[in-house]
């Protein structure tokens, strides 16, 4: 309460425009219902989740500054964070005051009444060793006994005082001593004084990482008893894993020029001059093709329904499908169906991926608003929409339903303030220039594990976009990265040109369209020409079978023509008129009927009759000529709904000759055996039977108190037949995500998580392939399972409902 206290005296004594200025960094913490008071603001502020949503949002010299400060303790003096971070000149301590300032406008650090800096308990706990640093040594030695400290201070040839804390504080003051430890690290062995440089130098991060990962060694390094009898190491009794090394010996290892990075200034990136008008020319060109394109994919899938794949999403056939009809790469195809889904344009039915209501709205819209639709969505869109193949460069479908991952939002949002904060003008050379700023901008935000360059992926569907043009931000981003819906619609009219109703048909046999085609024109030339090309400009062409397809949904010629005519730029070429004359004269010459059963006779008139006949009517009968019938019924109910009229009609046979009706007389397949005990003719084999076969006999009596002596329990019913109740709450978690798993596999996966045991499971993957994985260090966090995959040897996240069986659990 005393870190909340001072947090709400400093609110207090803002002024309106600073504590305004607070509220606008924090928003998203500050929703309604309002605070009452500054000691509840404070309070909002401060809780966990709160601070999680704004880390992700920092720079890298603000998460170097408050690292730092972690490392000092709380409260702390300026200098002594400005000593940590090297910042001795003026410049630096002037670029430290503003990250200082900006971590105060999120009300993560600020100026207690004594002018010492104070953070955010949740801030100061984001991580377990700010800068590689372990605890305090006081801290450590908590739980050492009297007599250990004073072997440790014996060893280092100090003169044990009499209690425990003088002992303590004996030990802390030496170790505190930059130079003693340096003394004492001198005259160690070799094996030893190399462990210790690594653990206290860089390497001391990677071994953090390794112990994070579940990989620990349970026993001693070698030379590490030298350094756990002076205390440069310290064993934990209530912490599984290698010894800990104070910091105090860790910061006089890495020596007195040793400083906390900071980096407060951006990387440099190459630059070049570029214009407003180059900038909005490739961005209107980029966009204008996407809006093209992506018009195209959703026609597609409005006239063929993608399929699902069982395991979900959309596979790498149906994708390439897409793809060559709409005329459109991978990329493209993989963000429109994205970002559609999430737009609600797209939607779920049965085993397919469908358009939904929304989208005949949608279809009818402007390219600009079309645009613009998709290109909100794909802002804040939770994973990376065009990334093709995972870790293992195994093929990812698309709409599977990848989870959440919020540093793919910060790799955009990081990308719109790093070329935001390009000189006015000017952009990057080389597009790839922009990774190293978005890691600076963003150090949170995740790269997509295929990139080659940091970042290379949402780069290039920016650029897929026109959000980025020319290196430089275009004016689609600006609106796109302050949020300015409004602002970003106008740009989208600005630089998208609206749809094109007419067409350019010429004497090829083609139609060409420039631009993006209105949502009719694209209808009309779909249905009577096959489209060969989208983008900047589409071109259809016209054939013979797209002809006859239009004809076949019922239109006539004089449709056809009058149709293209309104939509023709000119007047219809003579080569289109005639074949679209010479494929309707031939168009319906052969007609094929559905029929069960045809019905012929000789006699036109008791044709004539039978298809009168007011009680045959539900044969569905049908005179194709006058001897001629055709019937919808089965030959067989044909049949008998005649003779029951009192005619008499013969079947016949698919040859064309009369069926025999004649039923053959039942016969045994082979002869029957002789009931068993019976003399039937061979007296051996009776014998043979009754002493083989004949079955012991059964004293009732004696099985019913056998019965009665057995005890009276029963199986436990699983959980999920409405039986006992689960033995723990983890059970309960698993079964209700993993729902494929049967109840033992449910108990076994919840032990091995509440003992942590590793465990040996059959997973299906994003891509459908089947693999077996042994897991260890698991870590529940419903929907999804964190754990150390051995198959992969990295840490992977599963999702529990892809758990198909639990094969074994290792032995802890």
């Amino acid at each position: 309460m005393k870190s909340q206290s001072t947090l709400a005296t400093w609110l207090g004594s803002l002024d309106g425009s600073r504590l305004a200025r607070v509220l606008g960094t924090r928003k998203d913490t500050v929703s309604p219902p309002e605070p009452r008071s500054v000691g509840e603001l404070a309070d909002r502020l401060q809780r966990p989740g709160s601070v999680a949503l704004v880390l992700p949002r920092l720079a890298l010299p603000h998460l170097q500054v408050a690292e730092a400060l972690a490392t000092l303790g709380v409260p702390a003096r300026r200098d002594a964070l400005a000593e940590r971070l090297g910042a001795a000149d003026e410049e630096k301590t002037r670029e430290l005051e503003a990250v200082l300032e900006t971590l105060a406008d999120h009300a993560l650090v600020w100026p207690d009444g004594a002018g010492k800096l104070r953070m955010a308990t949740p801030l100061r706990r984001a991580w377990d060793t700010p800068l590689g640093l372990d605890a305090p040594l006081e801290e450590l030695l908590t739980n050492t006994t009297s007599d250990e400290l004073r072997s440790m201070l014996a060893t280092l040839g100090l003169k044990p005082p009499g209690t425990k804390a003088q002992r303590l504080a004996a030990l802390v003051e030496h170790h505190s001593d930059a130079k003693r430890i340096a003394s004492v690290v001198a005259k160690a062995p070799a094996a030893t004084r190399e462990m210790l440089e690594r653990r206290a130098g860089a390497g001391l991060e990677e071994f953090s990482r390794v112990i994070m990962r579940g990989h620990p060694s349970p026993g001693l390094e070698p030379g590490a008893q030298w350094a756990l009898e002076r205390g440069l190491l310290l064993r934990d009794r209530h912490r599984f894993g290698p010894a800990r090394m104070p910091a105090e010996v860790a910061l006089a290892l890495r020596g007195p020029g040793w400083h906390a990075p900071f980096q407060p200034l951006p990387p440099s990136a190459g630059l070049v001059a570029v214009t407003a008008a180059e900038v909005d020319r490739e961005a209107s060109a980029a966009a204008a093709a996407f809006a093209a394109r992506a018009a195209s994919v959703l026609s597609v899938c409005s006239a063929a329904a993608p399929a699902r794949l069982k395991s979900g999403g959309i596979g790498a056939r149906e994708l390439a499908r897409i793809g060559k009809a709409a005329q459109a790469d991978d990329a493209v195809v993989r963000l429109t169906l994205e970002t559609s889904y999430v737009a609600d344009l797209l939607g779920r039915d049965g085993d397919r991926m469908a358009p939904s209501e929304a989208y005949d709205a949608w279809a009818e819209q402007e390219p600009a608003e079309q645009f613009a639709v998709l290109l909100q969505v794909w802002r804040n869109l939770p994973f990376a929409p065009t990334q093709a193949r995972d870790e293992d460069n195994k093929a990812l479908p698309a709409l599977a339903g990848a989870p959440p991952c919020n540093g793919c939002v910060q790799a955009r949002h990081g990308l719109l303030a790093a070329a935001a904060r390009l000189p006015a003008g000017q952009g990057v050379k080389v597009t790839s220039d922009l990774g190293p700023l978005i890691a600076w901008h963003r150090p949170l935000a995740d790269s997509s594990p295929r990139d080659g360059a940091p970042f290379a992926t949402v780069i290039r569907e920016a650029e897929l976009l026109g959000v980025l043009a020319r290196g430089a931000l275009s004016a689609l981003g600006i609106h796109l990265r302050t949020g300015d819906t409004e602002g970003l619609s106008i740009e989208c009219r600005r630089l998208l040109p609206s749809a094109t109703a007419t067409a350019r048909i010429g004497a090829d046999l083609t139609a060409v369209v420039t631009g993006t085609p209105s949502a009719r024109l694209a209808a009309l030339l779909d249905s009577v020409a096959d489209r060969e090309a989208s983008g900047t400009a589409s071109v259809w062409r016209f054939s013979t079978g797209s002809i006859r397809r239009a004809l076949d949904t019922g239109r006539t010629p004089e449709d056809i023509t009058a149709d293209l005519t309104t939509v023709a730029a000119g007047a219809l070429p003579q080569p289109l008129s005639y074949l679209i004359t010479d494929t309707a004269r031939a168009h319906g010459r052969v007609r094929i009927a559905p029929a069960a059963c045809v019905l012929h006779s000789d006699e036109p008139a008791l044709l004539a009759e039978l298809a009168a006949h007011r009680r045959l009517a539900r044969l569905g009968l049908r005179q194709l000529a006058p001897t001629v019938l055709i019937s919808r019924s089965p030959l067989d109910t044909t049949l008998a709904a005649l003779r029951a009229e009192g005619y008499a009609p013969v079947a016949e046979t698919a040859e064309g000759t009369v069926r025999i009706e004649k039923a053959p007389p039942w016969r045994a397949a082979a002869p029957v055996p002789a009931p068993r005990g019976t003399s039937t003719g061979d007296s051996r084999r009776i014998v043979a039977t009754s002493t083989a076969k004949a079955p012991a006999a059964i004293d009732p009596n004696a099985l019913a108190a056998r019965l009665l002596a057995a005890p009276a329990t029963l199986p436990e019913p699983a959980p999920f037949d409405q039986g006992v109740p689960f033995a723990t709450d983890t059970e309960e978690i698993v079964a209700g995500w993993a729902k494929l798993l049967p109840y033992t596999d449910v108990r076994q996966l919840a032990h091995a998580i509440d003992t942590g045991q590793a465990i040996t499971v059959e997973y299906v993957a994003t891509s459908g392939n089947r693999t077996v994985r042994t897991l260890s260090h698991l870590m529940l966090d419903p929907p999804y399972l964190e754990a150390w995959c051995h198959l992969r040897d990295a840490e992977r996240v599963f999702t529990l409902s892809r758990i198909h069986s639990v094969l074994g659990v290792m032995p802890g």
